[in-house]
């Protein structure tokens, strides 16, 4: 299964379309993707059609939301793993913080 992405603009928001599988690797080439837009552009990323991915994908998907990236179409099981790497990511920040703080 490899990973299809299509591009739409839509009352001014470009919306990538991803459909099949997302691995870690690909997350390099859909970071620069993303951060080949316009500055300011409304970015959304449709996973309607995504079937898989791994925890690397997660991480990048929770990122992107931080960053201003709308995720539309979100299976259930992908927002709750993104959600359960969201509070790793924090309480690993939190953590860091601290060890520099001592």
């Amino acid at each position: 299964m490899t990973l299809r992405i299509q591009k739409s603009i839509e009352k001014e928001r470009v919306i990538f379309h991803l459909a099949g599988r997302i691995r870690a690797d690909q997350v390099a080439a859909l970071r620069t993707l993303l951060r080949s837009e316009v500055p300011g552009n409304n970015l959304a990323l449709d996973l309607k059609e995504v079937k898989l991915v791994d925890r690397g994908a997660i991480r990048f998907l929770a990122q992107s939301q931080v960053d201003g990236t709308s995720l539309t179409n979100c299976p259930a099981f992908i927002g709750e793993w993104i959600l359960q790497e969201r509070n790793a990511m924090q309480r690993e920040e939190a953590e860091h913080r601290k060890f520099e703080r001592d």
